[in-house]
Formats: C-alpha cells, structure tokens, sequence
C-alpha cells in the first residue's frame, strides 16, 4: 500500500489545475506544464487539492498510483516554486563558460565540450559552481546528469563533476615498495 498515493497534493493559491481526458494541465506564477497519466488510474481535482485513485487492483496500478502523486505534487512546485540542482567542477585547467545558451567547458580533452540548454531551462555559474534551474523537475535533473556523465568526479584525486553536498569516498593511490 502506497503512503505517497494516499497523501492528497494541495493546490496554492494562484495555481491552476485542469484535467481534459488523460492530461493534467497545471498553470502556475513560473509558468505551465502539462502530465499525461495513466489510465489505471484516476484523478478528483477539487478547490484545493488533488487525489489520486486506483482504478484497477493489478500491480501495475499499485506502482502507478504513489508516482502519479508525486509527479503531480512536482509539477504543483515547479510552477511556484521551481527546481535547480547545482553541479561543482574540480581539478586544475577544468573551466567552463555559459554564453546565451551554450554552456563551453574545458574538462581535460583535446577538444573543448559544448552543450546547449533547452529554452525553459536557464544555466549560470559562479566561480565553478554550475547552477541549472527550470520548471520540469525531469529537465532539470536529466540535464545535469547529462553534464555530470561527461567528466564524473574521480576518487583519487576529486576531479571532475559533482553535485553540490555529494561525498565522494577517496581511494588511497599506489605506494611505492621498498
């Protein structure tokens, strides 16, 4: 039995929330989003909450049920709040530049790396810290494991990616025999 599923997901003020067929359409003070849910389950969207029913008894709707509540309750804080993860680059000569909408990076290889950000996402830095911010709580984090995966951190000497507040465990180098 879901925990998550049974919680009901307040709407605040100044959010709107509409449901037409299978798409839930969230409108917010940051903008709007939209979900397609799954059609085991249904939802009962009143003045200032949302719940999330079960349709079905199949397992697929059990795992269904707590996910669609969670990603409803997502787009509920996006559209208000916003999300951003925060990635910090180490090692010496790694460096990295945002113009418009291209992040540059120099991470070690014979080649400078580029990736562009999605338009509804926004991109800063300050001092090595990269900073990625948006609505989609998905974008969000699919774009800063995609940055991350490009140089992860490593354990000996800490070089590369790594979210902000993330321990990474070191490992002890080779010693020399005597």
């Amino acid at each position: 039995m879901s925990r998550i599923g049974k919680k009901s997901v307040v709407i605040p003020q100044g959010v709107e929330m509409k449901l037409e067929a299978n798409v839930v359409k969230v409108k917010g003070p940051k903008g709007s989003l939209e979900f397609v849910h799954h059609h085991e389950v249904t939802l009962h969207i009143a003045a200032e909450a949302v719940t999330v029913e079960k349709t079905g008894g199949s397992k697929k709707a059990s795992a269904i049920w707590g996910t669609t509540t969670k990603i409803l309750s997502n787009l509920v804080e996006g559209v208000t709040v916003g999300f951003q993860k925060q990635l910090e680059l180490n090692g010496v000569g790694f460096r990295m530049s945002v113009a418009g909408k291209k992040i540059s990076m120099a991470l070690g290889f014979s080649h400078p790396v580029e990736v562009i950000v999605p338009e509804d996402l926004d991109a800063k830095i300050e001092g090595n810290v990269l900073t990625i911010s948006g609505i989609d709580k998905q974008k969000v984090g699919q774009l800063a494991a995609e940055i991350r995966d490009l140089k992860p951190v490593e354990p000996y000497k800490g070089k590369g990616f790594k979210y902000v507040g993330e321990i990474v465990r070191r490992k002890e180098g080779k010693k020399a025999s005597a």
